[in-house]
C-alpha cells in the first residue's frame, strides 16, 4: 500500500473509531505511531503533543499533520490529515441528513449514555501514559503542579500557563 496509504488508513481508523475529540484519540495515536508503526519514539511523541497543543487547531488534526509531515513531507501530512478528518466529516453529513429521525431516538440517547464514560476512560489513559512519560524528575513534577495550580485555582488561561511552564523549564534546566 505504501507509506501514504498507511498514514491515511491509520489516521482514518483513529478518526472513525474515537469519540470524544482529540484527547480521547491520543492513546490510539500513541499506540499506532509508536508501537504499531514505529514512526516516532515516546520522547518524540511527547514533544509532538506539546507542539500540537500549542498550535491553533484541534490536537488530533495537528498531531496527524505533524506525524504525516515527519514521515513523508507535504504529501504525508496531507494524507494523514485527510485520514483523521474524513470520518468526522462523513459522520456529521450522515447525522445532518437524518437529524430529525435521530434526535429523540432512544437508541441515540442510549448510545451517548454508553459512549460518554468510555471517552472519559480514553482521556484518562492518555493522561496516565503521557504523565508517566513526561513527569520523570522533580523539575517536571514541580512545573506540572505549578501549572495545575494556576489553571485550577488561579483560573489562568492556558496560553500564559504554557508560557510560564516554558520559562520554568528554562530556569530549572
Amino acid at each position: 500500500m505504501g507509506l501514504l496509504g498507511d498514514l491515511f488508513f491509520t489516521f482514518f481508523k483513529i478518526g472513525a473509531f474515537t469519540f470524544g475529540g482529540g484527547y480521547a484519540m491520543l492513546p490510539l495515536i500513541q499506540e499506532a505511531v509508536i508501537h504499531q508503526h514505529g514512526w516516532l519514539t515516546q520522547k518524540e511523541f511527547l514533544e509532538m503533543i506539546a507542539i500540537a497543543e500549542m498550535t491553533p487547531g484541534p490536537i488530533a488534526v495537528n498531531t496527524a499533520t505533524f506525524v504525516g509531515f515527519r514521515m513523508a513531507g507535504f504529501w504525508g501530512s496531507t494524507f494523514a490529515t485527510l485520514g483523521v478528518v474524513l470520518p468526522s466529516f462523513l459522520i456529521i453529513l450522515l447525522i445532518a441528513r437524518n437529524f430529525e429521525n435521530l434526535g429523540d431516538s432512544p437508541w441515540t440517547k442510549g448510545f451517548f449514555t454508553g459512549v460518554k464514560p468510555a471517552i472519559i476512560g480514553l482521556i484518562g489513559i492518555a493522561l496516565w501514559r503521557l504523565g508517566s512519560a513526561a513527569l520523570i524528575d522533580y523539575q517536571s513534577i514541580l512545573i506540572f503542579l505549578g501549572a495545575l495550580f494556576l489553571l485550577i485555582k488561579g483560573r489562568l488561561h492556558p496560553i500564559p500557563v504554557i508560557a510560564l511552564a516554558a520559562l520554568g523549564g528554562l530556569l530549572l534546566a
